[in-house]
This record gives C-alpha cells, sequence and structure tokens, in this order.
C-alpha cells in the first residue's frame, strides 16, 4: 500500500503531471466498473505484493483496468516483467 501511496503522491519525485495522470486514471477506472476507487488501489497493491514475490517488475509501467460490459466486470492487467527471481 506504501509505494502506491508514494507513487500517487509523489514520493518518488513524480512530476505533478503524472501524478495527475494517475489519480485520473484510478478515477476512470473506478467509474467504469462502478466499484470504490480505494478497492482498485488496494487490489492493484495486493497484486503487486503477489508478483514481487516471483519476480521483478516495472511498477511505472504498469496498468490495471477494470471494464464492465452488460453485468459483469473484467479484469484486465498489463505488468511489464524485468526479470523472474530464480529458487523461490
Amino acid at each position: 500500500m506504501a509505494t502506491l501511496m508514494q507513487r500517487l503522491f509523489g514520493d518518488r519525485g513524480q512530476r505533478s503531471k503524472d501524478v495527475a495522470k494517475e489519480r485520473l486514471r484510478l478515477v476512470l477506472v473506478h467509474d467504469r466498473a462502478s466499484v470504490a476507487p480505494n478497492l482498485v488501489a488496494t487490489l492493484k497493491e495486493d497484486i503487486l505484493q503477489v508478483l514481487r514475490r516471483y519476480m521483478e517488475i516495472d511498477e511505472e509501467g504498469m496498468e490495471l483496468e477494470l471494464s464492465r460490459q452488460d453485468d459483469s466486470v473484467s479484469l484486465v492487467a498489463s505488468i511489464p516483467v524485468r526479470r523472474l527471481k530464480r529458487g523461490v
């Protein structure tokens, strides 16, 4: 959760444009899927936690999208993998 908070609030020295873009993206995901914004943020962080056990990922390039079509919601994630961790 701390990593997401850092990304959203700029602790990593992100430009305000990038922070605003990420916040807007989360709001749009929320609107499309009709889920609470904090649920999307929590889901994203939980996915990151699990993936970090097995691989090194590019969190800056990660995209997570929930979309609604009729009565179903789909989750689409694009997660750039830098390398797999061996011996885990």
